[in-house]
């Protein structure tokens, strides 16, 4: 495995488990907490999660052609948090499993999309997006972050180098 291939399986890795801690720590708040609006760019804790769920299915259908995407981002795919959170598991494993198959060609190869707020099409080359993409999901993981902070709650643990740390420790899922 190349450098750029262990790079990209180790955020496709790491945006897994960011996501489970995220949601093990809103899943013990009150639906009213989860569902108010905390001045953050989509709102609420509701707003943000559904929207990370909705622009990765809209990546995953560029670099796919393939699986549902919804045409707004600020759709909400799921109201209720158990069902978008088995959603989300289940994008995960997706991201995993296309991250995986992508080799140094693929990586350096272009794709070309419609983006959801007009009509242009976009060309780019995969390995960027790859990298707006996994950055994209930090930055709104982080805004949920701080609306549990700002609760009162100890948010939980989401920096990569933890993670990679405890992958070199053997406690968390690797890359390889």
């Amino acid at each position: 495995m190349t450098p750029q291939q262990t790079h990209y399986r180790m955020f496709a890795g790491y945006n897994k488990w960011a996501n489970a801690r995220l949601y093990t720590s809103v899943e013990v708040l009150p639906e009213a907490d989860y569902v108010a609006d905390r001045g953050v760019f989509f709102g609420s804790l509701q707003g943000t999660l559904n929207h990370l769920l909705a622009t990765d299915r809209i990546w995953m259908q560029r670099f796919t052609g393939s699986g549902p995407a919804p045409d707004r981002l600020d759709a909400i795919l799921h109201e209720d948090l158990d069902g978008l959170h088995a959603a989300r598991e289940a994008e995960d494993l997706r991201i995993e499993g296309y991250v995986r198959g992508l080799d140094d060609a693929a990586l350096a190869g272009r794709f070309s999309y419609r983006r959801v707020s007009t009509p242009d099409m976009q060309s780019q080359a995969l390995a960027p997006a790859l990298a707006h993409w996994f950055n994209h999901q930090t930055h709104h993981r982080a805004q949920a972050h701080a609306v549990l902070t700002g609760l009162g709650l100890k948010a939980p643990e989401l920096d990569l180098l933890f993670y990679q740390r405890l992958v070199e420790n053997g406690m968390a899922q690797g890359w390889d």
